[in-house]
């Protein structure tokens, strides 16, 4: 286990019980304030440790590598130096901020300048996105939906259980969690109308998921195993792909999901590494039938990330319309990977590769309100009077994440997005 990892850590930056950021997490993101530049930085408590401010006082100068990277306003450079780096910095920054550690701790001018408040800076996303996929992988939500609009013994397709299904999406319009997306207008068609209609979306949805980001690229032609898919995946964030029920529903047949996705999808600001989750493995669900071999992996693939869904309306009313957790994927991150790549396709720094919508077992960890209000069938009552089958104007959905044992909870933060009218 990496010492970053080690529950018994504690930081002389004030971590408040249920942080998301505690000395054991340490996740990088890109922020700015009304007097930095957009730089990198990792969370710590309700701080933000600056690495450029690090960088200069020579707190770095043990690891060898080219400071510039943490001058820019997204972390590719950074992450693309490589997990011996990036895994080397983010041991320094758990040992510079350690308890036990004076470097920073009695010194006051340089504790004054390293550390900002995160409530005086304004995140940024954290990587240039070169290229996005959306998978398909819960087989509780393909279920569901298959249910919804086909025979329900019938409700997977038959490539489903062999294959991990995605599509490539826009990633133009990702933006950081906070930014408000405009209800997107297209064609939709009822049921009983001979033609389609234009108009603004009448049932804008939310989809519950997260997404890895690649830390390291290969060249077209190249294959990425199931077992050295993790050297490429840098981290994580909490990912909300906005969608529009009643355009996808008349566009998607045959080639799928056009601008029923493209409108707008929402990242989390920090992203959290891959070695801050290791303590948090658990075992994949069993697949039945048997994969193909380049899909077959050994050891424990998912991870155990409790998931909060909240809707805010615009008078200020909030309710829980999902608890989920992203242990209940049937087909994990290095299987997505593979498949991605076992054609040749080349992967580059800062893609991002979100699960698909993230569904539980039960009806309270369904991850959208399709499922939930199941079509419009079971509509949920809001705090102030109103009732939610999909997402209206001006409300909020909040999306939280965390892993929790051993007394150390490690978070992602939030994805927050509200819906603004259509223009």
């Amino acid at each position: 286990m990496s010492k970053a990892n080690d529950p018994k850590l504690k930081s002389w930056v004030e971590v408040k019980p249920g942080s998301d950021f505690p000395i054991q997490n340490l996740p990088f993101g890109i922020f700015k304030t009304a007097d930095r530049k957009p730089r990198a930085g990792v969370a710590i408590g309700e701080y933000i440790l600056d690495l450029e401010v690090a960088a200069l006082a020579g707190s770095l100068d043990v690891i060898a590598f080219d400071k510039s990277v943490l001058e820019q306003k997204t972390l590719n450079d950074f992450i693309a130096l490589g997990k011996p780096i990036t895994g080397a910095v983010r041991e320094r920054v758990s040992d510079l901020l350690n308890a036990d550690n004076p470097t920073i701790r009695d010194n006051a001018e340089l504790k004054a300048t390293i550390l900002v408040k995160q409530s005086d800076a304004k995140m940024l996303l954290p990587v240039h996105i070169p290229n996005y996929t959306d998978f398909y992988s819960s087989r509780e939500h393909a279920t569901n939906v298959g249910t919804m609009f086909r025979d329900p013994r019938n409700a997977l397709l038959p490539n489903w259980l062999h294959l991990p299904v995605g599509y490539h999406g826009r990633a133009s319009s990702i933006v950081v969690s906070g930014t408000p997306v405009h209800r997107p207008k297209g064609q939709t068609k009822a049921d009983d109308a001979e033609s389609p209609s234009f108009g603004a979306s009448r049932s804008v949805d939310f989809e519950l998921e997260m997404a890895f980001i690649i830390g390291k690229e290969t060249q077209l032609g190249e294959n990425i195993s199931t077992a050295k898919a993790e050297e490429h995946i840098f981290g994580m964030v909490l990912f909300n792909d906005w969608s529009a029920r009643d355009i996808q529903k008349w566009e998607y047949v045959p080639l799928g999901p056009f601008l029923a996705k493209n409108f707008g999808s929402v990242m989390s600001p920090w992203i959290v590494t891959l070695e801050a989750l290791e303590p948090f493995r658990t075992a994949s669900p069993k697949q039945d039938p048997a994969v193909l071999p380049y899909l077959q992996f050994e050891g424990k693939k998912n991870y155990d990330i409790n998931l909060q869904v909240d809707i805010i309306t615009g008078t200020g009313a909030s309710k829980t319309v999902s608890n989920s957790n992203f242990k209940y994927m049937y087909w994990n991150m290095c299987q997505q990977l593979a498949h991605h790549t076992i054609n040749g396709c080349n992967v580059q720094v800062g893609d991002a590769y979100a699960s698909g919508t993230i569904s539980g077992p039960t009806p309270g960890s369904y991850g959208s309100m399709l499922e939930i209000a199941w079509q419009g069938k079971n509509p949920v009552a809001m705090p102030d009077g109103t009732e939610r089958k999909f997402i209206l104007d001006n409300d909020t959905v909040s999306m939280k994440g965390w892993c929790e044992n051993d007394g150390v909870r490690i978070g992602f933060g939030e994805c927050s997005g509200k819906i603004l009218p259509a223009i």
